[in-house]
């Protein structure tokens, strides 16, 4: 089972007169300078916000932690208008390995995972060149310890007494290339690395992000099966960078503040499978039929933009690292306790007749704790038809990977 531990925090401060929040000490603590104007609004490595809070529903720190934030940061440093400094310890023990940390996801998704307080080993696998990676980012003055792992014998060491699993390793699209072209590749790839976590870690919270997302995390799920270790609430498709695009696309359309932004997507994760529902979004807003068309299909979209703007040197490597690297977060706050963090990600499901759906989920300890199947409800006309429409390609799209793992057995 995925040991959890608490996150305690050593506090204290001293008075300053730094103007804005500085960046981590050299020290084994980590330093915040607090704006005593400003208050505390909202701190997250990997959510961008004016200032900092102790309520943050997207934060590296947990809710006791920010509590105790809250209370350090008393009336005095506002009576004697002085700038105050936060020294704050994490001393968590949770393991993250990544599997292709060289690549163009791994290494910036490594580096922000670097950054939690949450984390103490950071394990970086790849089958070349991971070792640099590896040294760089031991530089980052940051608490957890980075080590590499190189080719398949290292493996199972990268995998022992991990927590999550995030597996970005596979082959980028290329101009002209569809997910599904990936997938002879993809699919033996992820299968390899899923057969090595059911023999290693079988408890770890399992991340996908090799694309086809809509095949591989079926061909995981049946690999899991074959071993006798299948969790389905630890086994998830990262769609957050569909979330995301959303959130950004509809934020600069209506000139929205991003932050507050928030557009469920459901379905799967590639093409007209992508399913934004812009009726739900948060805040309240009101689209025109036109509107609605030309945001749901340049989220769709989306991962071809990049793609062509990058004309062949790539896909789109730093979003996607920016958004696994937020479910990573949002799954150590649900190992580390916190009974408030909601998610979208693709997994087995029975909110309808597909086996796995993506919908908005509710994180916990272990695992995904409710599938939010409301937001499915009231949709519009529009909604309802695109939902129709994207089930048999979805549909497709998941036995192509059953099929084929029962036609390569697990290796025992």
């Amino acid at each position: 089972m995925a040991a959890t531990s608490a996150t305690n925090f050593t506090i204290g401060s001293t008075a300053s007169i730094g103007p804005r929040c500085g960046p981590f000490t050299q020290s084994n603590a980590f330093t915040i300078k607090l704006n005593s104007k400003n208050y505390l609004r909202s701190f997250s490595g990997l959510k961008a916000a004016n200032s900092m809070s102790c309520e943050s529903e997207s934060s590296f720190f947990g809710n006791e932690s920010s509590l105790a934030l809250a209370r350090t940061y008393n009336t005095k440093a506002h009576k004697n208008n002085q700038r105050s400094y936060t020294y704050v310890q994490p001393h968590a023990s949770y393991k993250v390995a990544i599997l292709g940390a060289s690549g163009g996801i791994g290494q910036p998704l490594a580096l922000l995972v670097k950054m939690s307080p949450l984390v103490s080993s950071l394990n970086l696998y790849d089958i070349a060149n991971v070792k640099g990676v590896a040294a760089d980012l031991s530089h980052c003055n940051t608490p957890s310890q980075v080590a590499d792992f190189t080719g398949a014998s290292e493996l199972a060491n990268c995998l022992k007494g991990a927590n999550v699993v995030v597996i970005p390793a596979g082959v980028p699209r290329k101009p002209g290339m569809t997910r599904d072209d990936l997938f002879n590749i993809n699919a033996n790839i992820v299968k390899t690395l899923i057969e090595a976590v059911a023999d290693n870690c079988p408890d770890a919270f399992i991340h996908i992000i090799s694309n086809p997302v809509n095949s591989t995390v079926p061909i995981a799920a049946e690999v899991l099966k074959q071993k006798g270790v299948y969790d389905p609430k630890k086994l998830f498709g990262v769609t957050t960078l569909d979330v995301v695009r959303a959130n950004t696309f509809v934020a600069q359309k209506k000139n929205l503040k991003l932050i507050d932004v928030d557009v469920p997507v459901v379905g799967g994760h590639a093409g007209i499978t992508i399913l934004p529902l812009l009726s739900k979004t948060k805040p309240s807003v009101t689209f025109t039929d036109e509107e609605v068309q030309e945001l749901t299909v340049r989220i769709q979209n989306a991962g071809t933009e990049v793609v062509e703007a990058k004309a062949g040197a790539g896909s789109a490597t730093l979003s996607m690292a920016y958004a696994a690297a937020r479910f990573v977060e949002s799954s150590l706050r649900a190992l580390d306790g916190d009974s408030d963090v909601y998610e979208c990600s693709y997994i087995q499901s029975d909110v309808n007749e597909l086996p796995f759906f993506a919908s908005r989920i509710k994180l916990g300890k272990n695992g995904v704790e409710a599938v939010i199947s409301s937001e499915l409800e009231g949709l519009t006309e529009y909604e309802q038809k695109a939902l129709e429409a994207l089930k048999p390609e979805l549909k497709a799209s998941i036995e192509k990977g059953v099929a084929f793992v029962q036609k390569q057995p697990v290796t025992a």
